[in-house]
């Protein structure tokens, strides 16, 4: 089994004051050693905030929830995977559905994405997931697989094995509707089916993790179900207890 993943995505939420208050709290009670790894992602300007809590936890993984497509340039209001990776960010949510959704990126956006982020020695999180339309027209597999093949395609084999990706189901997000345990496995399998055919052996130890209202209520079952290899979550990581009680799932 893969060590489970607990990512918390804090969105637009969270300055560097209530970033430090936060961590503050969470590092009191998280044990050093575990048998799962936690991920931030904090909004850019809160990312130093975080990275400083975190000086002596190396075992905490950081990220940054955007990056550019361009490695420089006159893009104001952007930042590149370099200047992340400087900042001290490991991770980068790729395609989320956010993005996608609100802010228009394209597949091909997203595939140049995972191509800067992998180029800059960081690990893309790649986000798929279908809205509710095309899950009731029984789209499902055939566009999260569709948005997989895409984020992967600008990358070597050995580049694409590195990536996580995470199923996030665009109706299930923010809305208390969660996918079932069951729904989850269903579509986490057809996606470690898709990796097979383009990283071989290597998709078996290519975590996949689901996001989409995870709650401290639900993300115990979520986490055992077959083909789940750990959590994104948003609302549900805001808050400290919340999100320590999640992360002990």
């Amino acid at each position: 089994m893969l060590k489970p993943i607990f990512a918390a995505n804090w969105k637009m939420n969270h300055g560097p004051t209530d970033a430090r208050e936060f961590m503050r709290s969470f590092l009191a009670h998280y044990p050093r050693d575990t048998d799962r790894t936690v991920a931030f992602f904090p909004p850019a300007i809160t990312l130093h905030a975080v990275a400083e809590a975190l000086r002596d936890r190396h075992e905490i993984l950081l990220g940054v929830q955007n990056v550019h497509e361009e490695g420089s340039g006159a893009f104001t209001g952007e930042t590149s995977a370099g200047m992340a990776r400087d900042a001290g960010a490991r991770l980068v949510l790729v395609g989320h559905s956010e993005r996608r959704h609100v802010f228009g990126e394209t597949d091909e956006q997203v595939a140049r994405k995972c191509e800067v982020v992998t180029r800059a020695g960081l690990t893309p999180v790649l986000c798929v997931g279908e809205k509710l339309e095309e899950r009731e027209a029984g789209l499902t597999e055939q566009v999260v697989l569709r948005q997989l093949a895409a984020g992967l395609s600008k990358l070597e084999k050995q580049q694409a094995g590195t990536v996580i990706v995470a199923y996030e189901p665009v109706w299930a997000i923010g809305t208390g509707r969660t996918a079932t345990p069951d729904d989850a496995s269903a579509v986490h399998a057809a996606i470690r089916a898709g990796l097979k055919e383009r990283v071989a052996e290597k998709a078996a130890v290519m975590p996949i993790l689901y996001g989409g209202s995870v709650n401290r209520g639900n993300a115990k079952l979520l986490l055992a179900a077959p083909n789940v290899d750990g959590l994104l979550v948003g609302g549900a990581s805001l808050d400290p207890g919340n999100w320590a009680a999640i992360v002990a799932a």
